[in-house]
C-alpha cells in the first residue's frame, strides 16, 4: 500500500487538476472565500496543522468586492505547533478564528484543532479534527437605515425579519486528511459535519450550516536552475449541491520571493505574490479581479496573509529559526 501511493501520487494529482475542470463553480458565501488558501490550509483542514513541523502563527484578511455595499470582509487566524511522540509519530495542537461579514450577517468562529501524523513511506500521513463553535449573527442597524423600496413586499414590516441584534450558536465539527511528501500533497476534509443548526429571532428562524467537502492538492516542478521552483495548488470544496473549484501556479526564487496566477472557474482570476521578509517572518498579497457580471458593479478584491514560524529550544540560549514551508 505505501509503494501505491508513493509511486501513483503524481497520477492522482494530474487526475484531481482534470477533475476540477468539470465542476460548476455556483457556490455559497456563507464559507469564507480565500484565494491564497494554498498558504493557510489549517483554515480548512485540520490535517494539515504542523506540516513544516514548527510554531506557525497566521493571519489572514480579505476585502471581497470593492464598491459593493456590503460585500464580505473575512479575518482568519490560526496558532499552531508540532510535538513528537516517537521517531515515526507528531502530534500538532493548535487554534482557529474566523470573523466573517456579509450584509446584514455576520459568521464567527473558533476552534481547537488537532493532528495525528505519522510516517508512511516518502511521506507523511495525517488525520485532523476541529471541535468549537460557530456563530451566525444579524445586524438590525445594517438595514434599518438602509433605503429599500419595494411596491411587493414590506420589507421592515416582515416578522420573519428581527427587529432587534440577533446571535445564535451551535456546537461545530470539522474531520481531515492530509498526506505530504516533499513533492506532493493530498487533502481531503469535511467541514460543518454535524450539519450546525442554529436559530434566531426568539428560535423563529432557523439556520442550518449545510456540510461542505474541500479537497486540495499540490505538485512541485524543479526547474533546470535549483533556485526556481514552480508549485502548483488546486482547491476544490462542494456541498454536494453545488461545487466550486480553482487551479493556482506560482514561480518561487531561492525560497524567498515568490509570484503566480489562480483562476477560478466561472468566476475570478487571481493575481498574487509574497516574500520571505526576515527569518520566519512571510507576507503574501492577492488581488483578485471578477471575470463575470459582477466585474461592471466591483473593481475586485484585495487579500493580505501574514505568517511567522519559528523553533523553540529552551535548552539553547539562543532560539533557531527557518522560514516556512509553504505546501
Amino acid at each position: 500500500m505505501i509503494i501505491q501511493i508513493e509511486n501513483t501520487g503524481k497520477k492522482c494529482i494530474t487526475a484531481m487538476l482534470l477533475s476540477f475542470v468539470f465542476c460548476l463553480p455556483v457556490f455559497s458565501q456563507f464559507e469564507a472565500q480565500m484565494s491564497q488558501y494554498m498558504f493557510h490550509s489549517p483554515t480548512f483542514n485540520p490535517a494539515s496543522l504542523g506540516e513544516n513541523q514548527m510554531i506557525n502563527v497566521s493571519g489572514q484578511h480579505r476585502i471581497q468586492w470593492i464598491g459593493m455595499p456590503g460585500a464580505p470582509q473575512t479575518t482568519y487566524f490560526t496558532v499552531n505547533a508540532p510535538f513528537k511522540s516517537g521517531e515515526k509519530v507528531t502530534h500538532a495542537l493548535g487554534i482557529k478564528f474566523l470573523n466573517d461579514k456579509i450584509g446584514a450577517f455576520t459568521n464567527q468562529s473558533a476552534h481547537l484543532q488537532y493532528a495525528y501524523k505519522r510516517k508512511i513511506g516518502k511521506g507523511i500521513a495525517s488525520l485532523g479534527l476541529d471541535l468549537g463553535f460557530v456563530s451566525v449573527g444579524f445586524v438590525y442597524d445594517s438595514i434599518k437605515n438602509a433605503t429599500i423600496n419595494s411596491e411587493f413586499h414590506d420589507f421592515l414590516g416582515d416578522a420573519a425579519i428581527p427587529a432587534a441584534d440577533e446571535t445564535g450558536m451551535a456546537p461545530d465539527l470539522t474531520l481531515g486528511a492530509y498526506y505530504s511528501t516533499p513533492k506532493y500533497y493530498l487533502g481531503v476534509s469535511y467541514v460543518h459535519l454535524n450539519a450546525p443548526l442554529i436559530k434566531l429571532n426568539d428560535e423563529k428562524s432557523e439556520f442550518n450550516v449545510r456540510g461542505v467537502m474541500y479537497a486540495t492538492g499540490g505538485y512541485d516542478y524543479a526547474l533546470v536552475n535549483p533556485k526556481f521552483l514552480i508549485r502548483s495548488s488546486s482547491l476544490v470544496k462542494s456541498d454536494f449541491v453545488t461545487w466550486q473549484a480553482e487551479v493556482s501556479s506560482r514561480l518561487e526564487f531561492d525560497k524567498k520571493y515568490w509570484g503566480g496566477l489562480s483562476y477560478r472557474f466561472q468566476d475570478a482570476v487571481v493575481v498574487f505574490g509574497g516574500l520571505s521578509i526576515m527569518s520566519g517572518l512571510t507576507l503574501g498579497y492577492a488581488y483578485e479581479l471578477p471575470t463575470g457580471k459582477m466585474l461592471t458593479v466591483s473593481s475586485g478584491s484585495h487579500e493580505l496573509f501574514l505568517s511567522y514560524s519559528f523553533l523553540f529550544d529552551s535548552n539553547r540560549h539562543k532560539n533557531r529559526y527557518k522560514s516556512i514551508r509553504i505546501l
